[in-house]
C-alpha cells in the first residue's frame, strides 16, 4: 500500500504529466504553420521562440498549484475548484486547435475569453484553499490576458 508522501508525489507527476504533457500535444497537433506566418501581426507580437518555454514553465505552475490544492482534499472540499481547473485546461487546450488548426482567430478568441473567465474562477476557488496555489496561477493569468489581446489583435488585423 502506497504511504501519503508517495501518493504525494504520484499525484504531483500526473499533474505534471497532464498539463505538460496535454499542452505539448495540443501544439504538435496544431502547429502554427504557414497560415499563421502569411497574418498580419502587431509589432508587439512576441518572438516565436518565447512561447514554448513560457508555456512549459506556465504548465508546470499550473500543476503545482493543482497539486497543492489536490493535498488539502483531507481538509476541505476541492472537488468544485478542481473541477473548475480542469474545465480551464480543457478550454486552454482548446485554443490551438481553434486558432491554428481550424484557422478561426474568431472561434480561438472565444474560447480565450471563456478561458480567462475560468482562470479567474480558478484562482478565486483556489485562494481559500491554498494562498500559494493562487500565486502559482497569476503569471498564467497574465499571459493569457496578453495571448487575448494578441488573439484579438491577429483576429481584427486579419479580416
Amino acid at each position: 500500500m502506497a504511504t501519503p508522501r508517495t501518493k504525494d508525489i504520484i499525484a504531483l507527476i500526473l499533474l505534471l504529466v497532464l498539463c505538460i504533457g496535454g499542452g505539448a500535444v495540443s501544439g504538435l497537433l496544431s502547429p502554427p504553420g504557414e497560415w499563421y506566418a502569411q497574418l498580419n501581426k502587431p509589432d508587439w507580437t512576441p518572438p516565436g521562440w518565447i512561447f514554448g518555454p513560457v508555456w512549459t514553465a506556465l504548465y508546470a505552475m499550473m500543476a503545482i498549484a493543482a497539486w497543492l490544492v489536490w493535498r488539502k482534499r483531507s481538509e476541505k472540499n476541492v472537488t468544485l475548484p478542481l473541477i473548475i481547473f480542469a474545465v480551464q485546461l480543457a478550454l486552454n487546450f482548446a485554443w490551438s486547435p481553434l486558432f491554428f488548426g481550424l484557422q478561426r482567430p474568431d472561434l480561438a478568441l472565444i474560447d480565450i475569453v471563456l478561458l480567462l473567465i475560468a482562470i479567474v474562477a480558478t484562482i478565486i476557488l483556489f485562494a481559500p484553499i491554498s494562498r500559494s496555489a493562487a500565486v502559482l496561477l497569476t503569471p498564467y493569468l497574465a499571459w493569457v490576458s496578453f495571448a487575448s489581446v494578441l488573439n484579438l489583435a491577429l483576429w481584427r488585423m486579419n479580416l
